[in-house]
């Protein structure tokens, strides 16, 4: 799950790297477009309506556990770029255009972060301060994400191929060092398709770190 920012306003988005498509939570959209202090009940209306109007816009909504204000993840209605635009074309607001014009301004960050991969690092570090991690964590968790890359890396150059042979390895050293599974440890932590390692405590991070680099080093 990231989060990205609207004129200093959290919106929780996740990004399908298979896909390359980004969703977004819509209630967050909502109460930044409309100010109004219960955004489920105005989107819950709003949703009707446009179901009412001959829309098949439910179709195009998913739902995704995402950290809610108390902590803890809850489902919410997710929206991909095109549906979300759709959403906004029916809500009376003059944050309207400012907002699309930030969708596009997301979209063409990612376009950026693909040709220069550094400034992918530098918006992670970024959302990672604003979520309130510390330096120390944060410095953790890029020097465990290089190690990662690292093995990767060797896996590819001896033919392993990516998806579920990257998968099945990457849970036998899981379960190595932590006696579960990847889908054990999300479900432990209440996560469902986040990544895991942002979720992580420091130490989980340089055990990590520890079991990947000693699977590259004995390979």
């Amino acid at each position: 799950m990231n989060v990205k920012l609207f004129e200093e306003k959290k919106v929780r988005s996740h990004y399908d790297a298979d896909n390359e498509i980004w969703y977004f939570s819509v209630i967050d959209v909502i109460e930044i477009l409309t100010d109004s202090p219960r955004p489920r009940k105005y989107w819950s209306a709003l949703k009707t309506k446009i179901v009412a109007e001959g829309s098949e816009l439910s179709q195009f909504l998913g739902q995704l556990k995402m950290p809610a204000d108390d902590g803890k993840l809850r489902e919410t209605d997710i929206a991909d770029t095109q549906t979300l635009l759709r959403i906004i074309q029916s809500i009376p607001s003059p944050k309207a255009e400012p907002f699309k014009q930030w969708l596009s301004k997301v979209g063409y960050e990612r376009m950026q972060e693909i040709a220069d991969p550094s400034q992918g690092i530098d918006r992670a570090r970024e959302n990672w301060q604003k979520l309130g991690r510390s330096e120390k964590w944060i410095h953790q968790r890029m020097t465990g994400q290089e190690t990662r890359n690292k093995l990767t890396d060797y896996w590819q150059e001896s033919g392993v191929k990516k998806g579920e042979e990257f998968a099945a390895l990457t849970n036998i050293i899981h379960q190595e060092w932590t006696g579960l599974t990847v889908k054990k440890h999300k479900d432990l932590k209440g996560l469902q398709s986040q990544n895991l390692r942002d979720h992580m405590s420091e130490a989980e991070l340089i055990f990590t770190a520890l079991a990947e680099l000693s699977t590259r080093q004995i390979a």
